[in-house]
């Protein structure tokens, strides 16, 4: 068997990456990184056939490339994924492993071939409808004219909840995931936190969001117990974790 790693562009890859896609059907966190020039490709072949393609950014300076992110082999190819990641490996000079822990092959590949394995973000996708109703709240979307408050994490939102006339909560939905999937965030003024407007916003959003076409996805910091009781009470689940991990020095 021969067995080639090759760094090619974006567009070699991108039929490959669409069977990765279809494969893994929910938010790919990184997924605008390709888009953007943010990353390297790696083509594998075996016996002249490309059957698969490996990703690289950087895992905190975006110019380093030290971290695999994407690690694709067609079905009947994967018992050969020890030794193509391998490979790959070694023909990227990665130092990292990131990978979501709903991304079974790339997992599998963290834990044989990575150490020192941490966690910091929390993956949530749709879950359920919520009944939350908040009789004095009002959910729209933004006017010209509204006057917002300072926002201290998230960005001012096309979408708002009002109180009494004045905004107490802003959030929206990104839409650079790859399709349908598109990321929820929100924020809540400092002196209306723990009144239930935080997760009545998600759920608002949640229908925003499927009215648009899209599916509603989000993540937050692991440590943030508050983003994630809000998340969840608006109608998320955890869908898994950010993974982070060092090469084991056999590898490099």
């Amino acid at each position: 068997m021969n067995l080639e790693i090759n760094k090619v562009s974006l567009s070699d890859i991108l039929h490959l990456r669409t069977l990765f896609l279809q494969e893994n059907n929910f938010q790919i966190r990184y997924n605008s990184c390709h888009e953007r020039g943010w990353s390297d490709s790696y083509r594998i072949s075996i016996d002249g056939n490309h059957v698969g393609y490996g990703s690289v950014k950087g895992k905190e300076d975006l110019s380093q490339r030290d971290a695999i992110f994407e690690f694709y082999l067609t079905p009947k190819t994967r018992k050969n994924a020890n030794g193509a990641f391998e490979k790959l490996v070694t023909a990227s000079g990665v130092k990292c492993i990131e990978c979501q822990t709903n991304d079974h092959l790339l997992s599998s590949m963290m834990f044989e071939f990575s150490g020192h394995i941490s966690s910091d973000v929390v993956l949530f996708e749709d879950d359920q409808y919520a009944f939350l109703n908040a009789p004095e709240a009002t959910f729209r979307k933004k006017i010209l004219g509204d006057i917002s408050f300072d926002h201290k994490s998230e960005p001012d939102g096309d979408y708002v909840i009002e109180v009494d006339g004045e905004i107490v909560a802003t959030g929206g939905f990104l839409l650079h995931y790859n399709i349908p999937f598109a990321d929820l965030y929100m924020e809540v003024r400092e002196d209306q936190r723990q009144k239930g407007y935080g997760s009545l916003l998600i759920q608002e959003l949640r229908k925003a969001c499927f009215d648009a076409g899209r599916v509603p996805a989000a993540r937050c910091n692991i440590s943030n117990k508050a983003s994630k009781a809000t998340l969840m009470k608006g109608g998320l689940r955890i869908a898994g974790y950010m993974l982070i991990g060092e090469i084991k020095p056999e590898y490099l």
